[in-house]
């Protein structure tokens, strides 16, 4: 038996019709008080909400997170804690590209994790790679706005990306990243997520540590080849979308394993790399990964629109046991994730269920568009005489750390071993196999179609920068009449 009564309007009431307009005779103008025709037409008119700025294309699925290892050393928060398990939800998404873009165009990939905790909800907001593009947000909407459309065609432009990359030297080391294999996983199921930012833990006896959170896949990582990505791009939009669906429908439970590197606090101020530096990464060498659990999904969302395009994820969101670091690009997203949210999905947008805590909540903040639940009579400040409760903590920060000095504006000071393109050269020679940095020359040349001097020129000084052998394969190989590329900007086999 189906769970829903026939047909009703928005209020309750029984609905006339959902096939036929009120008309004025059969082939006679339709009336204005046709309410069942006029509600369904203003509500289709609706139906959309502004679409994430970046990672607006993407899906997701509900599991569980289970704590498998003791780490109680380094945190008190409760969800972390061995033997725990907690409901919660990934979204996996695109950056740059719009609701309707293929999921195949090489991209970073999101990694948003909500866990719905008995403390509150703590959401880590990750992408596939463990370095980001730029370190100081002043930088972060310059960077989307080059990712996206110029403002006369409308187009992407492969030359305004590379103009913004040249001039902002410390992205070279997420270029090397998206250029190269894992520019394109085969699936999101088949990709790690990293928290990229340094996060505090802080354990029961008041002990500070800073963490980089890593959700290594179970399945293995696995990519794809420019050709396969763009064929797919044409035939099957939606190809990582469906994957993920279709495998948690057929029982074949996607997992990921966390692993987390500790680094004790008081080694932060000396630590040859900046660890609050979103290009850098730690030494494995230096701060093993620890493992913790791993989560598995095993629900798909009933509503799409409701539990997945309705989900906010932000840094903000933590629980106690921990906090934030001195990272300005995370400090700065603390305020803008949630910022973007009350604009995109409304003030009260953590009252809807996907985003609503499981705990009881009593805030002082009151009404707003759509507000359902709310605190009745009760006083609606703090303090007050009518036992309804306030916080009122005061005294040193328990997930706080010390600073001084001026105001400034400036960058970060280096550490021993910071530089632009060190790192970005580590990955591309020591980890990138001599066939992978073939296909780095061959991707790269390829997203140069429209690229226009002096932009052209930045391009090979910013990978020879990086890499010498790469800088001058990728200019010879450019010279050499490898501008002619496939539609979609991605190369020929400039061997054939």
């Amino acid at each position: 038996m189906s769970e829903f009564t026939a047909g009703t309007h928005e209020n309750g009431a029984p609905r006339p019709s959902d096939a036929h307009s009120l008309s004025v005779g059969s082939n006679g103008p339709l009336l204005l008080h046709d309410v069942a025709l006029v509600e369904k037409l203003a509500r289709f008119d609706r139906e959309r909400i502004p679409e994430r700025s970046p990672h607006a294309k993407g899906s997701g699925a509900f599991g569980e997170f289970e704590v498998t290892e003791d780490v109680s050393k380094f945190t008190k928060a409760g969800f972390l804690q061995k033997g725990a398990k907690t409901p919660m939800m990934a979204r996996f998404s695109t950056v740059a590209g719009e609701q309707g873009s293929p999921d195949t165009w090489r991209d970073v990939r999101g990694f948003a994790l909500k866990f719905y905790t008995d403390q509150g909800n703590f959401d880590m907001v990750g992408n596939n790679t463990p370095v980001f593009f730029v370190r100081d947000p002043m930088k972060f909407p310059d960077f989307i706005h080059s990712q996206k459309r110029t403002p006369d065609s409308g187009l992407r432009s492969g030359n305004m990306q590379w103009d913004f990359w040249t001039l902002v030297p410390e992205s070279a080391h997420q270029v090397s990243y998206v250029m190269g294999p894992r520019g394109l996983p085969r699936s999101w199921r088949e990709m790690n997520g990293y928290s990229s930012h340094t996060y505090l833990w802080v354990n029961e006896a008041g002990e500070k540590f800073w963490v980089v959170y890593h959700w290594l896949s179970e399945q293995g990582v696995h990519n794809m080849t420019n050709e396969e990505a763009t064929e797919l791009a044409g035939t099957d939009a939606e190809y990582h979308r469906r994957d993920l669906f279709d495998a948690i429908n057929r029982g074949d439970f996607p997992s990921w394993r966390l692993e987390v590197q500790v680094m004790p606090y008081d080694e932060a101020k000396d630590y040859r790399f900046n660890p609050f530096d979103l290009t850098k990464v730690w030494s494995k060498k230096d701060y093993p990964r620890i493992p913790v659990g791993r989560f598995t999904l095993n629900q798909n969302p009933s509503n799409h629109f409701a539990e997945i395009e309705q989900a906010a994820f932000s840094p903000s969101n933590t629980v106690p046991g921990t906090g934030v670091s001195p990272d300005k690009m995370l400090l700065a997203r603390v305020f803008s994730y949630p910022d973007a949210q009350r604009n995109r999905l409304g003030t009260n947008f953590n009252q809807l269920p996907v985003n609503a805590p499981k705990v009881a909540t009593n805030s002082y903040d009151k009404e707003g568009a759509m507000q359902f639940h709310h605190s009745g009579a009760a006083p609606v400040y703090s303090p007050n005489s009518y036992s309804r409760p306030y916080a009122d903590e005061q005294g040193t920060s328990e997930t706080g750390w010390e600073a001084d000095g001026e105001m400034v504006r400036a960058a970060y000071t280096l550490h021993a071993e910071d530089d632009d393109f060190g790192q970005a050269h580590t990955l591309v020679r020591e980890v990138y196999t001599e066939e992978e940095r073939q296909e780095l020359v061959k991707t790269v040349v390829g997203s140069l179609t429209d690229v226009e001097e002096p932009v052209l020129s930045r391009v090979f000084d910013y990978w020879t920068k990086i890499d010498a052998e790469v800088g001058a394969n990728i200019e010879a190989a450019y010279r050499a009449g490898a501008e002619e590329q496939v539609p979609g900007n991605d190369p020929v086999d400039v061997d054939a």
